[in-house]
């Protein structure tokens, strides 16, 4: 069964296929111009003896002549100018009229006819050097006949005349001898000097030079669709017709370039239609030889690409510099933009296609350059909410722009939405006219990479459109909340059902635009109590819904085979972003009814909670972990408004710990919570026994000890292989931390004697009963209880030593642990292991 391709498919398949047979063919042609160059040197061996051997016969010379003999020539031929140039300047005035015209005259002539000889006898590198020295006495004659004959006449009129003079004779002679390659290529670059010489000569103003500069890029435009013309018919016999006719299209581009920068110079200073005209003018004669050179070169795409796309830009300077001079001045890059717009309308045409991706280039250009301009004004409505953190619930501000603060002239304002709804057109556009453009020069997939970004390029800058319009039209207060929350839920939209042409990448944009339209108007809010927790809702109420609604299986795309939607982490990224303005909402409600920063604070924990009961049907979702990080943040938040007042921060530690115990009886959660809730308790209770001035926590905290090891040794009998950190652990440290802190403030001798006693005992007991948590927080308790009691002897001691003995012992110590450094490090791991071995 033959499967046959769609319409579009077999298309782009046959455009590869004649792309490839193009290139194929461009190679083939310029081997063959390599052959027959070979073949028509002088030097080469006779076509019947290499067709017989295979191989050039025996005794011809080499194809390439020796570069020996080709800088000895070289030297010969300098040489020789520097003789002539030092007898035209310093012997000249020895001679009368006539023996200086006899001998300029009679060694040109046999300068210039000595190369036909010396070809006829094969010696073309000696012909090389005597016609290069036969050019330079011609400059030499020139200059000799403006000294003699002509010394009143302006200089540069001269050597304008002279140099025109010299590219016809130069170029003249190249053809005749189209062995010799030198003559050409100096002919092409000289003859670009005549008419910007003359021009300097009369003085005239910059725009008039311009376009003797665009006179000459027109010549050589000439010259050059002339040869190209001539080389695919009857290539170059040698390689000077190549190197002339790439020397006269470098020249073209060249003076093409500085007139047409002149011109757009010019026009940029231009402030009335009247003083634009000329500069117009000109850069519009440039366009249409650019598009004439572009419509006749089908046999060079790069360079007709280039030519199109240079003019599409003078024409758009040329329209969009008369509509700048009579427009206001934020309605200029407007101006230009249309202008550019218009470019893209000619893709629809039947030009050719290199010149039709010229003109697109151009457009996208102009487009790219536009944007920058309407950035100060969308990233002034992003970030312009920033300001109500200094002003909270200052009221309502009387419209968008006193909300946002932007102080921008109006006249610059009012044209960013139509700058930006143009681009995003020009996108859309550019997103339709790919697949007209690309094929054949891109390769598929780019193409479909290419519509893709130009589309998500759309699409972001049509939520700018929409988002300064509040601003620009200064809309009421309550728009500029209305506005953002609508993108942001209109890009959530698509990012949980992504249209099919955009993909992932388009879906990954949408979720960028939202969090980006969140965090604008979550600071705008600030400006009023009722706005603060709506939108903070509206956010959250959002943001839970698109996480509940993404989609995560694959999605077809329209330009490749497949692409992969958004997957789990994107959906926790969403979750996380509702819990966070759900934590805002219940702070912003709270402050709002007029509630205490403690009563606030208590009232935060209503989140976590939300969230550990939400946590019972996840399970082990994807999501679960990280939603709970996030309820696990909301309540540190709750502690730190709590860190005010001590009883309400015991009471904040106490619930967060009953909603971490409440997450423990899920078993995936269990020792993680569990260890959470612990350490919660355990706060909670040291925060209250100081917030009630208690002098003797080991009163309180000695009974939950001892309840606490209970449980911890009936545990262990039920299961020996239990952790004594979790069997034995909080019940050590409910008393050990209390009574630590207790003893670093006590002035009397009686609680530390006790605490270093049963910290001592605690060791003892663990190591002889190889239990880890009674023998590591024993010995620590034991360690710092010490420290506290000889730290004052330590002091006196370290007052009464000499200054230089502390860093000579600290010194020998670390001398000492060098030494031994093996030796500890081998029983830092048997200690480590010992550990280990224990419970």
């Amino acid at each position: 069964m033959e499967n046959v391709p769609y319409p579009a498919g077999e298309l782009a398949l046959i455009d590869q296929e004649l792309h490839r047979l193009e290139a194929r063919r461009g190679q083939l042609l310029t081997r063959r111009a390599y052959l027959v160059t070979v073949l028509s040197r002088p030097s080469a061996p006779p076509a019947a003896a290499v067709r017989a051997t295979g191989s050039p016969a025996p005794g011809s010379p080499a194809t390439a002549p020796p570069s020996a003999q080709n800088v000895l020539l070289a030297l010969g031929g300098v040489l020789l100018a520097v003789a002539a140039i030092a007898f035209t300047l310093l012997s000249w005035g020895r001679l009368g009229i006539g023996g200086r015209s006899a001998v300029l005259t009679v060694i040109t002539l046999a300068a210039l006819a000595a190369p036909v000889a010396l070809l006829r006898r094969r010696l073309s590198a000696t012909a090389e050097a005597v016609a290069g020295f036969a050019l330079v006495l011609t400059v030499l004659d020139a200059y000799a006949l403006y000294a003699v004959a002509l010394p009143g006449v302006d200089g540069l009129r001269c050597a304008a005349v002279a140099c025109a003079v010299l590219a016809l004779v130069w170029g003249g002679y190249g053809a005749l001898l189209g062995a010799l390659r030198g003559p050409l290529p100096a002919a092409v670059i000289i003859a670009q000097l005549p008419l910007f010489l003359w021009s300097v000569a009369e003085g005239l103003p910059a725009l008039t030079v311009a376009w003797t500069l665009l006179a000459t890029a027109a010549l050589d435009t000439a010259a050059a669709l002339w040869l190209l013309s001539r080389a695919p018919a009857n290539p170059p016999r040698h390689a000077a017709g190549r190197v002339a006719r790439g020397l006269v299209t470098a020249a073209a581009f060249t003076t093409g370039g500085v007139a047409l920068s002149v011109a757009a110079w010019s026009s940029a200073g231009a402030g009335t239609p009247a003083a634009m005209a000329g500069p117009a003018v000109l850069l519009l004669t440039g366009a249409a030889l650019g598009l004439v050179v572009a419509w006749r070169a089908p046999g060079a795409p790069g360079a007709a690409w280039v030519c199109a796309a240079g003019a599409g830009l003078a024409a758009v300077g040329a329209v969009g510099g008369l509509v700048r001079t009579v427009v206001p001045a934020g309605w200029a890059v407007l101006g230009y933009l249309l202008c550019a717009v218009g470019l893209l309308a000619l893709v629809r045409t039947r030009l050719p296609r290199p010149v039709l991706q010229g003109l697109g280039a151009a457009g996208g250009a102009v487009t790219g350059a536009a944007l920058p301009w309407a950035l100060p004004s969308v990233v002034a409505t992003l970030l312009g909410g920033a300001t109500r953190l200094t002003a909270i619930w200052s009221g309502p501000p009387d419209g968008t722009r006193a909300a946002l603060g932007v102080r921008l002239a109006s006249s610059w304002q009012i044209t960013t939405p139509l700058v930006l709804a143009t681009a995003a057109g020009t996108l859309f556009a550019a997103y339709r006219l790919l697949p007209r453009l690309a094929p054949g020069v891109v390769p598929l997939a780019d193409v479909g990479r290419s519509r893709t970004a130009a589309l998500c390029g759309a699409g972001v800058l049509g939520w700018a459109t929409v988002l300064v319009v509040p601003v620009v039209a200064d809309l009421p207060y309550a728009v500029a909340l209305v506005v953002p929350l609508g993108l942001t839920a209109v890009a959530l939209a698509l990012t949980v059902r992504p249209w099919s042409p955009m993909g992932k990448a388009g879906a990954l944009t949408a979720l960028i635009l939202s969090l980006t339209g969140a965090a604008s108007v979550a600071p705008l809010s600030l400006a009023t109590r009722p706005a603060t927790p709506t939108v903070c809702a509206a956010l959250s109420a959002l943001f839970a819904g698109a996480a509940v609604a993404l989609r995560t299986a694959p999605v077809r795309s329209r330009e490749g085979s497949g692409d992969a939607a958004l997957g789990e982490p994107v959906r926790a990224l969403l979750a996380c972003v509702s819990v966070g303005f759900a934590t805002a909402l219940v702070v912003a409600a709270s402050a709002a009814a007029g509630l205490p920063v403690e009563a606030v604070a208590v009232a935060v924990l209503a989140v976590p909670a939300a969230v550990a009961l939400l946590g019972v049907r996840l399970r082990e979702h994807p999501v679960a972990g990280p939603v709970e990080s996030a309820g696990a943040v909301a309540g540190l938040l709750a502690a730190g408004l709590a860190l005010g007042s001590p009883p309400v921060l015991a009471l904040v530690l106490a619930l967060g710990g009953v909603i971490a115990a409440g997450t423990a009886v899920r078993a995936e959660r269990r020792r993680v919570a569990g260890y959470a809730a612990t350490v919660l308790f355990v706060a909670a209770t040291w925060v209250r026994l100081g917030a009630s001035g208690v002098s003797v926590p080991e009163a309180y905290t000695l009974p939950v000890t001892v309840a606490a090891l209970a449980v911890g040794a009936a545990r262990r009998r039920r299961d020996p292989s239990a952790s004594s950190w979790t069997a034995y652990g909080p019940g050590l440290a409910a008393t050990l931390a209390p009574s630590l802190l207790a003893t670093w403030g006590d002035p009397h001798w009686a609680r530390p004697l006790l605490l270093g006693l049963a910290a001592l005992a605690l060791t003892l007991a663990g190591a002889r009963l190889r239990l880890r948590a009674p023998l590591v927080l024993g010995g620590a308790v034991l360690a710092l209880v010490a420290l506290h009691e000889l730290a004052p002897y330590v002091v006196q001691v370290a007052g009464a030593l000499p200054r230089w003995l502390p860093p000579a012992l600290a010194g020998l110590l670390l001398l000492g642990v060098g030494a031994t450094y093996e030796q500890r490090l081998r029983d830092a791991r048997r200690v480590r292991r010992s550990l280990g071995r224990m419970r």
